[in-house]
């Protein structure tokens, strides 16, 4: 298809804009060196443009989309209504705090709700993201020992099954990284981090459910041990959505996390952005929090900063939107609703991994939370069939692939998280697929590098987009 600049013809457009009233200024030297080049397209040319746009894409209302560690789960429309009303879509973040008493309202529910479920003290709404939570709480831990004059602490340790930011932002924040390996089951192995800790360690970062889908069932062990060291305990809370209502990082002895509103709360995820990772912390790293927390004044709700804040990670207080979805998701599951949903999650997981066991090889044959990767390793020993051919054909089914290679870990490994929100019918359909899938391969082996066939974009070269990519269109 065409891009949009390709379209259209000088002097066509579609805008019904009153002349500008505001004086025009002279920008002098800051005025721009060439006509800025912007799309000259009727309304029909630019809504037909949005809408096979739109059709060429795959999202959750497309069909199933078990992307692996990424919760890709359905994402209920009274969060969009909620988050449309005039009285949050149209506030400015400027306003004075007797004007927005509804919206300190929402945050505050928020931190209470999600405290109450992950068993932390205090949280900050302000980190736009997961990487930067990790990257915020990587801060409160830097803060809390270079308050107690122990600065010697310089090192993060990070279990080779966690996420792929964990070492990025440890780094970020000015930590060495110590990289520790994994035992024969997939969990964090104790004697080796035994052998990391030291009198130099700041801490711990680590995902549970991990990023193979297990809980480690070492995890008291675990915070003990760096406790004992001196360092304290970052969890990774990518993976809530396993646990959240059925257990707490808090009570496993962790002393900081992060979670992610665009995944486990249900609001929308992809296509960068928006995005919301608020971060919870014991009350001993409460005063180093960034950004504005929502407290009881005299005069109704106010907005306070901790007293030794990090300073603000972002600016204002939030992705205010996004925590009106994530309120709207927490209050109509409520109490009983929250335990379900991950409860929900774990089921089909394993459900569509005891399917699909028999016929796929599990890198890890456990009971797994809500996801878990198979290998293809020996299939494509056998007949040169990779997981990535398999997941190409998936797409001529109508089926988004699961996660390629990752982790690291596994060798051709495919992961698969169906999230609590498909039906069983679904995870029937699906799992028939990957079944036909396979024995496909099987039967005409050459032909699985051909696929996708019937996708708007055939099979790219993936070695050139990564190493010539072409990010940006060039006028003649």
């Amino acid at each position: 298809m065409k891009l949009i600049f390709e379209m259209g013809q000088k002097g066509r457009g579609c805008d019904l804009l009153p002349d500008c009233t505001t004086p025009v200024v002279d920008p002098g030297s800051f005025a721009r060196k060439r006509v800025l080049h912007l799309p000259e397209v009727s309304e029909t040319e630019c809504s037909r443009h949005y809408t096979e746009l739109a059709g060429q894409t795959h999202g959750v209302n497309d069909g199933f989309y078990p992307l692996g560690s990424c919760t890709m789960k359905y994402n209920p429309k009274i969060n969009e209504a909620a988050a449309s009303l005039e009285g949050f879509a149209g506030i400015h973040p400027l306003q004075a705090e007797k004007d927005v008493q509804g919206c300190l309202e929402v945050m505050k529910t928020v931190e209470r709700d999600l405290c109450e479920i992950t068993g932390m003290d205090a949280m900050t709404l302000q980190p736009a993201a997961g990487a930067h939570g990790e990257f915020t709480g990587l801060l409160l831990i830097k803060a809390y020992h270079k308050s107690r004059g122990d600065e010697k602490r310089k090192k993060i340790i990070v279990p080779d099954s966690a996420h792929g930011t964990n070492p990025a932002s440890a780094a970020m924040a000015g930590f060495d990284i110590v990289n520790i390996a994994s035992d024969e089951h997939g969990c964090v192995d104790l004697e080796k981090l035994q052998e990391a800790v030291g009198e130099d360690t700041a801490g711990l970062m680590l995902t549970n459910p991990n990023t193979v889908g297990l809980f480690d069932p070492n995890i008291g062990e675990i915070t003990r041990i760096v406790h004992e060291a001196g360092g304290l305990c970052y969890y990774d809370g990518a993976n809530l959505n396993a646990i959240m209502g059925i257990t707490r990082p808090g009570d496993m002895g962790f002393d900081v996390m992060h979670l992610n509103l665009h995944k486990t709360f249900s609001t929308p995820h992809g296509g960068g952005g928006p995005g919301s990772g608020p971060v919870g912390c014991k009350q001993f790293l409460a005063k180093f929090l960034p950004g504005i927390r929502v407290t009881e004044g005299s005069d109704g709700l106010q907005e306070e900063r901790a007293d030794e804040t990090v300073g603000n990670v972002r600016s204002f207080g939030s992705n205010f939107l996004v925590v009106v979805k994530a309120c709207a998701y927490l209050l109509t599951l409520g109490k009983e609703g929250i335990p379900e949903a991950s409860s929900n999650a774990v089921l089909n997981a394993n459900y569509m991994m005891h399917r699909l066991k028999p016929y796929y090889t599990m890198a890890y044959d456990h009971v797994c939370m809500h996801e878990f990767v198979m290998t293809l390793e020996k299939v494509k020993h056998e007949r040169n069939v990779s997981a990535l051919d398999i997941a190409k054909a998936l797409l001529d089914h109508g089926i988004h692939p699961p996660t390629m290679y990752f982790p690291l870990i596994v060798h051709e490994a495919l992961m698969i998280e169906p999230t609590e929100t498909e039906s069983r019918e679904t995870l029937d359909e699906a799992v028939q697929i990957f079944l036909d899938v396979l024995k496909q391969s099987e039967e005409t082996p050459e032909d699985m590098h051909s696929y996708p066939l019937t996708t708007p974009v055939r099979r790219l070269d993936e070695v050139a987009a990564a190493r010539k990519p072409v990010i940006r269109y060039t006028w003649e």
